[in-house]
């Protein structure tokens, strides 16, 4: 598939990740869709994506969790640019913590259900919604697409983590899920398990928690994310690739 003057959707564009992938693609003359709950750094997002690319962007403060919310945005999606071609699932918290905490023989904490909820809301939950709707405007358009669904290798289990590998599994199965329902309507599923990349919070780290996290990395040194936006060009492109998962992670699961 063609990037330039096809239309994207991007979840959770406002920074991090989200933004350098709504960047690449606005580079490569992408309409776009800048999706995420915080109005005032998405639309930061939206003057880069104007500068590096193309004009033809728009902002929509949306909370992917809200099956509501979702809706009304991808109809005025359509409404600004026209069909969907293409939607980056990439909109995701964290709450971690573990299961049950336990100092000195006596358990001083339990996984909330709050910090359980949350997440699957978000990171599993807010995939579904923004996939039926970008698959729906797919198909009734005729034209096919690609969704790309960002996991995570934390998928595979994380200790302090159940809320967040159990909504990342549910994300990778989601998509080998649709590829096989799609593909006759010509659309795409793949998906992205980024290891640990050099986002804020990554970089906000004190030196020696950088240092730890960095040394078991093979490659000793997190992902910058424009790597993994070039991952998502790499996607689209090729029309062959469907069903996968990319591992982005510098040999971190080996």
């Amino acid at each position: 598939m063609k990037i330039e003057n096809n239309t994207f959707v991007i979840t959770g564009a406002a920074q991090g990740l989200g933004e350098s992938i709504s960047i690449t693609l606005a580079r490569q003359g992408a309409k776009l869709a800048l999706l995420d709950v915080n109005a005032e750094r998405l639309d930061e997002t939206l003057v880069a994506c104007k500068r590096e690319g193309t004009a033809d962007s728009y902002a929509f403060t949306c909370d992917v969790a809200d099956e509501t919310s979702v809706r009304r945005c991808f109809a005025s999606i359509e409404e600004h640019l026209g069909p969907i071609t293409g939607l980056v699932n990439n909109a995701g918290i964290l709450r971690d913590g573990m299961l049950i905490k336990v100092k000195d023989g006596e358990i001083v904490e339990r996984l909330s259900l709050e910090q359980w909820q949350q997440v699957i809301d978000i990171n599993l939950t807010g995939v579904f919604l923004c996939g039926r709707e970008a698959a729906t405007s797919m198909i009734r358009n005729e034209k096919g697409g690609v969704i790309i669904n960002i996991s995570s290798i934390s998928r595979a289990g994380n200790i302090g983590q159940s809320n967040y590998a159990a909504a990342k599994a549910g994300v990778a199965a989601l998509t080998t899920t649709w590829a096989r329902e799609l593909a006759r309507y010509k659309i795409r599923s793949a998906a992205i398990a980024p290891g640990v990349f050099e986002t804020e919070m990554v970089a906000s780290l004190k030196p020696e928690a950088h240092e730890r996290i960095t040394s078991a990395v093979p490659l000793n040194r997190t992902g910058s994310v424009e790597e993994l936006a070039h991952a998502v060009q790499f996607i689209i492109e090729n029309d062959y690739f469907s069903g996968r998962i990319v591992e982005l992670d510098g040999g971190l699961r080996l």
